[in-house]
């Protein structure tokens, strides 16, 4: 297929369904304001009105991003991010009650028992899950603000007696752009300095929008200095953003971005990399067998795989110590993480795949869409790599 032709067919095997469904819930929302709430036309026309450009909000924002209507695109970031955030608390909480009540009406059929006194009224069951939306929506957004540490530490004897413990710190799905801005940059850039970082990678999905526009100083992430560098890999929304200005964003932040390619860091520790498959849609994914490409490298050394998306290469097992992953952001927003978890089985968290190789999958540093989290706060990741002999 030409290179031209593949972020067409994007369209079809994303943004469809992704609209479908988007519009099915606002449809389900349309049915339940009007089963409550009896309005005149006029405003039964301006509440369609508004659920329409709802729905169409994340395509508005990136038009308005691409051809510089900066303003339009953030006012239209916030609402239509802020309102996609209520709308899936809501659709959830109201589907429950939903439930609930049937099971209720069920049941006093069935037994010809009047249970009917359990249900609830629609106005009730109306605000009970708006309460319920905005209740946790308020409280996602202070979760998301909420950057923690997780600690993982990985005894092996690849690490030199004398050398004793080198610290990596991974940053994964920070998702720089309109919404995590240079204020959420800053706070990001202190918990790492915090941290003192020997080595700091990036597991993709760095950027978000069209950064070249929303004037982010790279800078910020430039102060960071560790002993054995900064690397980084792309996610798929390096390819969303545009990667050659991902990329130029990426180096100026000081990181060396690997793309299906392997290095040897200061004589101790191996670093790998696969391209986030999102590039084949955009044919700029470089293909690389993992199995090949870590095979090159010293095997004496602590070998690190950088990939995007928490999935495991069979095939690659025992050719690397430990794969570093996001992607997931462990659903961001409880109870998306349900779903989020049927694609990706190794959701979040430390998993030991064989007696040398496991899997580190971070939550991440940022959001995407919604600006909030629910059980599933952001994190920056501190991976200590110790001789097997040292004690911490």
């Amino acid at each position: 297929m030409p290179a031209g032709c593949r972020p067409k067919m994007m369209i079809f095997t994303f943004l469809l369904p992704f609209f479908l469904i988007y519009g099915g819930l606002h449809f389900y929302i349309f049915l339940k304001v009007k089963g409550v709430i009896h309005t005149g036309p006029i405003a039964n026309l301006c509440l369609i009105i508004f659920l329409v450009t709802m729905v169409f909000a994340p395509l508005i924002v990136r038009l308005a991003e691409r051809e510089g209507f900066d303003f339009l695109a953030r006012i239209m970031s916030y609402m239509g991010y802020t309102w996609m955030g209520v709308l899936f608390l809501f659709f959830c909480a109201s589907l429950i009650l939903d439930i609930y009540c049937f099971v209720i009406s069920t049941v006093s059929l069935i037994f010809h028992r009047k249970f009917f006194h359990l249900t609830l009224s629609l106005p009730h069951a109306f605000a009970i899950s708006l309460l319920v939306s905005l209740c946790v929506n308020v409280y996602g957004y202070f979760e998301a603000k909420d950057i923690g540490t997780e600690r993982v530490i990985i005894r092996t004897t690849k690490i030199p007696e004398e050398v004793g413990r080198i610290r990596v710190v991974q940053i994964s799905d920070v998702h720089l752009g309109i919404i995590v801005g240079e204020k959420r940059l800053k706070r990001i850039v202190e918990e790492i300095k915090k941290t003192e970082p020997q080595m700091l990678l990036s597991t993709g999905d760095l950027l978000d929008g069209q950064i070249n526009k929303l004037q982010i100083p790279a800078e910020f992430l430039g102060d960071l200095h560790p002993v054995y560098g900064k690397f980084a890999i792309t996610g798929n929304h390096e390819f969303y953003a545009g990667l050659n200005d991902a990329l130029d964003f990426t180096h100026r932040a000081g990181f060396t971005v690997l793309r299906g390619e392997g290095v040897t860091v200061g004589g101790l520790i191996n670093i790998a990399s696969v391209d986030d498959p999102a590039g084949k849609g955009f044919g700029l994914y470089k293909e690389v067998s993992e199995k090949e490409l870590l095979s090159r490298l010293p095997r004496k050394n602590f070998t690190l795989l950088l990939k995007h998306q928490p999935v495991v290469n069979r095939d690659a097992l025992e050719f690397f110590d430990l794969q570093l992953s996001g992607h997931t952001h462990k659903g961001q927003i409880f109870p998306f993480s349900l779903i989020t978890r049927l694609y990706f089985p190794l959701h979040s968290g430390y998993f030991p795949l064989t007696n040398r190789s496991s899997l580190y999958v971070s939550r991440g540093a940022g959001t995407w869409g919604p600006p909030i989290r629910f059980l599933s706060p952001p994190e920056i990741t501190i991976i200590d790599l110790v001789h097997d002999n040292k004690f911490l």
